[in-house]
């Protein structure tokens, strides 16, 4: 059973950057995608960002591309996301997950964080 706990979440202002970081608890070899999710009050959860095993392939919702960057590092069992020129519509609960394929799509994440709440002040 795979494991993921998230960290690296706040409050920041408009403009700002923020960096979430996401161990997980077994080796983060080329067996797992990692893929990181959001959650907004009243929404559903959507999709974010992915990375697959050799970091080879990376995954961007078109709302966080080029202003988000997924990267992971195997030897620490860790995936981050920088997350630059944040706006208030990003606010929600930042959450990691692991799937067994290369994929974009929620339904094939089969393992998931408790989450962290990312606050993004106007």
């Amino acid at each position: 059973q795979v494991q993921l706990v998230e960290s690296g979440g706040g409050l920041v202002q408009a403009g700002g950057s923020l960096r979430l970081s996401c161990v997980v608890s077994k080796s983060a070899s080329d067996d797992y995608t990692l893929g990181w999710f959001r959650q907004a009050p009243g929404l559903d959860r959507e999709f974010v960002s992915a990375i697959s095993g050799s970091g080879g392939t990376t995954f961007y919702a078109l709302s966080v591309k080029g202003r988000f960057t997924i990267s992971r590092d195997n030897a620490k069992n860790a995936v981050y996301l920088q997350m630059n020129s944040l706006k208030s519509e990003d606010t929600a609960v930042y959450y990691c997950a692991a799937s067994r394929t290369i994929t974009d799509s929620i339904g094939s994440y089969t393992n998931w964080g408790q989450g962290t709440q990312v606050t993004v002040s106007a």
